[in-house]
């Protein structure tokens, strides 16, 4: 028999629906997610950490969990909310339902909230602490308990989902390139799309110096994406600036706010947030519109930046900056994921991109290098 549950908002607001995974109370940032698929790469996307994630997609959980589709080595958001749920996943691919992962996780999931009216509500009065909760104490004391639980903004919370040892990820079957890559909170598709592109992933903590990873002779540097306010991940930001000019560098999502913040760009909070895989970002350069997979409540100021760094994409929902580059740096990085798991795709040439740049850094130094760019497999 279903349990009742409640989410609790810090302004006092109460949603009432019953849980189908997981008991007791969690803590964190409630957002939404506009994606209409790919719910288990959310789950496991260590982007959300300190996050409850609310899907707008009325009905979640109909194609099961699998085995492949998992993005990190874990669930790290705090917990689940969906309109309805589906209990009787459906697809050749699936090994368990949601409610089984979930549990298995020790993750809240609730159904039966209206996701319509609070998505409205977050849109209006911004993004807000909440509480997922089996409990039947008073709301008043749940209230309470959501307000005394710690902001995003502030917080490093890279220090929490990023690997605790260097290691290296599966090398391709041609190596064109030899890449260190600073995991914030690395998707798992990332580092496949860098191995379809001829690059030996060498994985190493968000802590580690700049010194480390020049002595490696790598041929460039990946900045993952990760969770949370970039500002206090002052250890990641000094380390990009000690490689700056250096050697080539590619950011994605918080790699992009690494990156901008090593330029000498500020960083701000976003009202709610942009999470999904249907926003529309235009190239500056070729005036092209891709629609992009996002994942980022804190955004760049495109205007704190001196000369020297351009601004290459912009989001058409509110403006805001999705892109730079530094040519005499040879750095560039975006705020979204064109790695895009799930889809869309139209992005995906950024890793072409950073292989070209990785190719003609090591003409200009002198290196012997076959101009070959890696093909997507």
């Amino acid at each position: 028999m279903s349990q009742h549950a409640r989410l609790i908002l810090e302004d006092g607001s109460c949603y009432d629906g019953t849980a189908f995974a997981g008991e007791g109370k969690c803590f964190g940032e409630l957002v939404f997610n506009t994606a209409m698929s790919g719910y288990q790469e959310v789950l496991t996307d260590p982007s959300y950490s300190r996050q409850i994630v609310m899907m707008t997609y009325p009905m979640i959980g109909n194609y099961g969990v699998n085995l492949e589709d998992v993005e990190s080595r874990g669930l790290f958001l705090s917990g689940f909310v969906v309109r309805e749920y589906s209990n009787l996943p459906s697809n050749w691919r699936s090994t368990q339902s949601l409610s089984n992962y979930l549990n298995a996780n020790n993750i809240i999931g609730i159904e039966g909230i209206d996701t319509r009216a609070v998505t409205r509500h977050i849109r209006e009065k911004g993004a807000q602490r909440a509480m997922l909760t089996t409990s039947t104490a008073s709301l008043e004391s749940l209230v309470e308990e959501v307000r005394l639980s710690p902001s995003m903004a502030g917080q490093n919370c890279v220090s929490e989902v990023t690997c605790t040892k260097p290691y290296t990820w599966q090398a391709p079957n041609r190596t064109l390139y030899k890449v260190a890559v600073i995991d914030c909170g690395i998707k798992l598709t990332i580092l496949r799309q860098l191995r379809a592109h001829g690059c030996d992933c060498h994985v190493f903590p968000a802590d580690t110096s700049a010194e480390t990873i020049l002595a490696g002779q790598f041929d460039g540097v990946f900045l993952s994406n990760g969770p949370g306010d970039p500002e206090p991940v002052v250890t990641t930001v000094k380390t990009v600036e000690g490689l700056l000019g250096k050697l080539p560098i590619f950011g994605i999502c918080l790699g992009h706010q690494m990156l901008s913040l090593a330029l000498g760009g500020r960083t701000y909070k976003l009202k709610f947030g942009h999470h999904g895989i249907n926003h529309p970002v235009k190239n500056l350069k070729t005036g092209h519109i891709e629609i992009t997979s996002q994942n980022h409540g804190f955004a760049v100021d495109a205007d704190s930046f001196g000369s020297g760094v351009d601004v290459t994409h912009i989001n058409l929902y509110d403006g805001t900056n999705e892109g730079i580059a530094s040519k005499n740096l040879n750095a560039f990085s975006v705020q979204y994921h064109p790695e895009a798991a799930p889809g869309p795709h139209d992005s995906a040439y950024l890793f072409k991109d950073f292989v070209t740049l990785m190719q003609d850094w090591r003409l200009q130094q002198g290196h012997a290098a076959e101009r070959v760019v890696g093909q997507v497999i």
